[in-house]
Parts: structure tokens; C-alpha cells; sequence
């Protein structure tokens, strides 16, 4: 097959025209081409007087590629997918994953096409009794600990927009993608730029991979808890697990870690057992959202109704190395209450498949250094998100309301005490106030910074009737659990993995890290 890049379609041009616009490429008669499969789709918005569609498709021709490429446009090449093969292991100790997120999805995917059988403990409930506990807490309920937006299968980033870009460029991330639509998800994720699935679809993503684990042989075992590690010689040979039964020992020779970043009781385990572990830079902030249609008029223009939901990703930094970007957006999407812990607020950001609500809202996040810890621990970072968490539920009256702030209020430097035209969505709802009671100064004055430059970048950004909803304090680990170029820890030799290790930034490059750890665990199996 022979790859055709920057076919250049109008809006609203049927897509079977790509047909004749490959043709043109590779200077061939339309009918000489067999089948055409879309590699690659995204909005080129730069020109807001030519907003177009821009492809890359794999074409089957008639005749010799070698002789049609000769002769065809800059724009074409042989066409080489990756394809990835997974081994078959024939050793009988059957490897364990603490985690079902993306990353120990992944990881429990690849070792059970090996014939591995997996055990994953995952400490949270199955994702269809999940999504019923989030929803009973997000209308009023109470907090589940063990089935909320951080815990649970499906991970972290299954209460998301289930957005996929990542700045990574490894190859498996093809297969990543094709994975997630063999199990659900449409197969534009296999092509668009900025690929998403919608947190409505993901939960049945989820669960297919799930089943088809278990129709391997793998196991899930959700509800339990990694609680200890026990070595004989240096070596991993057995895990505990907490349950509801109660406690018990897994015999365990190859772990891989993917316990997600919010799991603070297992970085205190980890760190108490001496697994080496070092404090690592992460980023706090608020939640900000602006109606999506002045969001789409800023970045489309008079084209915004005819297109899909408008995206941006902002960054600015100062003088000082002080910087501030935008983070997790969710086109047409919500923002939502993520708590995991009684007697904290945390918020997050989700959209549906179709994006269709009526607020734009995405991570506003300040990064943060080492040195802006209070405290020295390794653990230091994780112990400052949650005193802000807690403030945040105190001075929002508890009951998991958030604190929230309109902009125009929070530049002039007074508290708010009501929307002025921009209705929050979080739920169970927010408390008017300021802003600075909540969040250290650091965050706060550079948020004040930030908000004038992004609107350089896009105009409506600063807008006085934007809601910011605080803290945002989970977009990353703020530990890393180190490990060597065999992808191992030094403490019994299990594999730290994943977002939560510190080695991850999102959905897409956890489960590529997954997939590293499953690769590395099959080498030892064969």
C-alpha cells in the first residue's frame, strides 16, 4: 500500500472525495485505486478564512507501487503500519498487576494474549458498579473509597473526556488505539489527531477488555488491596492483599506496580518499606470553564456551528521560570467532583462521546518544583495536595461542595457571590468565595498572571463570567518509585508502571508503559 499525505478536503465535502484527491496525488486514474483507509485526520484552523480538513490515507492501487510512486507527488511513500506480535509464554508462575488502569489494562492485556493468565487486584469495584457509585455521589451521596473517580477499574482516566493524544511518539501507540476500537471504541480513534472516546463509551471499552482478559485465563479480583510486599532473599515472592473476606498472601515472583496517582496509602506502604522513591515536580490549579460556543467563536470564527466542538491547549511562562498551561480540556464537557479521601474536594474534568455540553472547561495548572514543597519528605508533595484538598472542603462548608470564583472577580481581587452568566457544572454544586483562601499564594499569583497572556492565545480566555472551581490536584504523581533501564525496582524486582510511578502523563502513555512492563515480564517467562 502506498501512503498519501495532506489530502486537503473543504468542511462539509463527502469524504469518499479522498478517492479522487489520492489519485491526483500519485497521478493515477481514480478506478486504479482499490480501497483507501484514513491514517490520519485533523482540523487545520490556523486561517480562520480556510478552515479545512487535512488526511493522510494508505492506498491500494492497481499496478506496481515502486512505478507509481516513481512518477507521483513529494506527498507520497510506501506505506509500513507497525505490527505488533505478542509471544507466547509457556512458564506457569502467573504474573499479578496492582491496578486496573490504563496501564495495568494494557499490562494485562499483552500477558494474557502471551497465555501469561494474569492476576489483577484492583482496589476499587468493577466499573459498572463504579459508574452507579459516582453518580449517587456526584447527586449528593456519599463518598464510596473504594468506588469513586480515582479508584475502581478502569483507573483515573476513566472520568475523563477519554482523550488519547500524548506527546510521546512510541509505535505501540498504534496498537494502543486499534485496541481500544476492537473493544469499543469508534474507529476514528484510530485516525484523528486528537483522538477521544467519551467517558460514556470508555466504561464500555473497559469492561470488554475486562471480559476478554478473563476469557484468557487472566483474573480480576476487584475490591482488593495491595498491602504488603514479602521477599525471601532479595526477591519478590508474594504480595498481600486486603478483601473484603479479609487478608491473604499471593505467591507473586513478577509484580507490576500500576497503582495510579492517587493511591497515597500505598506510597506511604512503599515508602515505609524502603522502596526507593524520590518527590518529583507535578502541577496544581483550578478548573476553569467558558460557554463552548464563545470558546468555538475564538478558535473557528463564523465556521464554529459547522464544526465539532472547539479544543485549545494554552501555555505561558515568565520571566521568573514560573509557568502556567492548560490541561485535561473537555470540549462540551463537565467538570466533576473526583475526591478519594473522606473530608476532601478535588475536581476533574469529563465529556461525554458526543461533547454536547454547554461549557468548555480544561485544567488550569501552575507547575511546580521540588523546592515549592512545604516540607523536605519524599512524601511531601502528596501530603501538600491534601491539605489543599481538605481546606477546600472546609471553606466550601463541606457536604463536597467546591470553592468557585468567577475570573472578572478573582483579577479584582473580591470574593464572588454568584454567577454572572456562566453556570458552573459541578456537582454536588459550589460555594462562592475567593479563591485565595483555598490556594497557596504561589498558585494564585500566577494564575492572576496567566489568565491576561493565554487570552493572547485565545481571546475569550480571561473573560470576567469564567468559572474557576478549585483544586485541581491530581493531573500527576507527585512521587516517582525509581526503577532502572530494566524497568525494575531495586527493592524485590517488581516493575513500578504507569502514571501513579511517575513515568506517564495520561491514558495513552500509561498504557504504553504498561505494555513495556508486560514485555519486560514476558522475556523472563519464555
Amino acid at each position: 500500500m502506498i501512503l498519501v499525505r495532506n489530502l486537503k478536503l473543504p468542511l462539509d465535502t463527502d469524504e469518499r472525495n479522498l478517492t479522487t484527491l489520492a489519485a491526483a496525488a500519485l497521478r493515477i486514474p481514480a478506478e486504479d485505486i482499490r480501497s483507501l483507509k484514513i491514517v490520519k485526520k485533523s482540523l487545520d484552523a490556523r486561517r480562520k478564512s480556510d478552515i479545512h480538513y487535512l488526511y493522510s490515507a494508505a492506498v491500494e492501487t492497481r499496478g506496481k507501487e515502486e512505478r507509481i510512486l516513481r512518477r507521483s507527488g513529494k506527498n507520497c511513500e510506501l506505506y509500513r503500519p507497525f505490527a505488533y506480535e505478542i509471544p507466547v509464554v509457556r512458564d506457569k508462575n502467573r504474573p499479578v498487576i496492582a491496578g486496573f488502569g490504563p496501564a495495568g489494562i494494557f499490562a494485562a492485556l499483552v500477558l494474557a494474549e502471551a497465555g501469561a493468565r494474569p492476576i489483577v487486584l484492583e482496589r476499587g469495584c468493577s466499573v459498572e458498579e463504579r459508574k452507579r457509585r459516582v453518580e449517587d455521589f456526584w447527586n449528593g451521596g456519599e463518598l464510596c473509597t473504594d468506588g469513586n473517580v480515582q479508584f475502581g477499574e478502569g483507573g483515573a482516566g476513566m472520568f475523563s473526556d477519554g482523550k488519547l493524544g500524548t506527546g510521546t511518539h512510541d509505535a505501540r501507540i498504534a496498537w494502543v488505539l486499534e485496541q481500544l476500537h476492537r473493544f469499543g471504541a469508534p474507529e476514528s480513534v484510530c485516525y484523528d489527531a486528537r483522538p477521544h472516546v467519551g467517558t460514556d463509551v470508555l466504561a464500555d471499552v473497559v469492561g470488554n477488555m475486562r471480559e476478554h482478559i478473563l476469557s484468557l485465563g487472566g483474573e480480576v479480583r476487584t475490591l482488593s488491596k495491595l498491602s504488603g510486599l514479602h521477599l525471601e532473599g532479595g526477591a519478590l515472592a508474594a504480595v498481600a492483599v486486603d478483601c473484603a473476606a479479609g487478608s491473604y498472601e499471593l505467591p507473586c515472583r513478577e509484580l507490576i506496580l500500576a497503582i495510579g496517582h492517587s493511591a497515597r496509602d500505598t506510597f506511604e506502604l512503599l515508602h515505609g518499606l524502603g522502596v526507593p522513591m524520590e518527590r518529583k515536580p507535578f502541577s496544581m490549579g483550578v478548573r476553569i470553564e467558558h460557554p463552548q460556543s464563545v470558546v468555538g467563536k475564538s478558535q473557528y470564527g463564523e465556521a464554529w456551528e459547522r464544526l465539532p466542538p472547539a479544543e485549545y491547549k494554552l501555555n505561558c511562562r515568565f520571566a521568573d521560570g514560573g509557568s502556567a498551561y492548560t490541561f485535561c480540556m473537555c470540549p462540551g464537557g463537565y467538570v466533576v467532583a473526583a475526591a478519594s479521601e473522606p473530608g476532601g474536594v478535588v475536581t476533574n474534568g469529563m465529556s461525554l462521546s458526543d461533547r454536547g455540553g454547554k461549557n468548555a472547561n480544561s485544567a488550569l495548572l501552575v507547575t511546580l518544583d521540588t523546592q515549592d514543597f512545604p516540607g523536605n519528605g519524599v512524601l511531601a508533595g502528596m501530603y501538600w495536595q491534601q491539605e489543599i484538598e481538605r481546606r477546600a472542603f472546609d471553606c466550601a462548608g463541606g457536604n463536597y461542595r467546591a470553592p468557585a470564583q468567577t475570573v472578572g472577580d478573582f483579577l479584582a481581587g473580591c470574593a464572588s457571590t454568584a454567577p454572572h452568566g456562566v453556570e458552573p457544572t459541578y456537582r454536588p454544586g459550589v460555594t462562592w468565595t475567593d479563591l485565595r483562601t483555598v490556594l497557596p499564594e504561589k498558585i494564585c499569583d500566577t494564575i492572576a498572571a496567566a489568565l491576561p497572556e493565554l487570552t493572547r492565545r485565545m481571546r475569550c480566555f480571561d473573560m470576567p463570567a469564567a468559572v474557576m472551581t478549585a483544586p485541581e490536584t491530581r493531573s500527576s504523581s507527585p512521587v516517582r518509585i525509581l526503577r532502572g533501564t530494566d524497568l525494575r525496582s531495586t527493592y524485590g524486582g517488581f516493575y513500578p508502571c504507569g502514571e501513579g510511578a511517575g513515568y506517564a502523563g495520561g491514558i495513552t502513555s500509561a498504557a504504553v508503559d504498561g505494555i513495556k512492563c508486560a514485555e519486560k515480564i514476558i522475556e523472563t517467562l519464555k
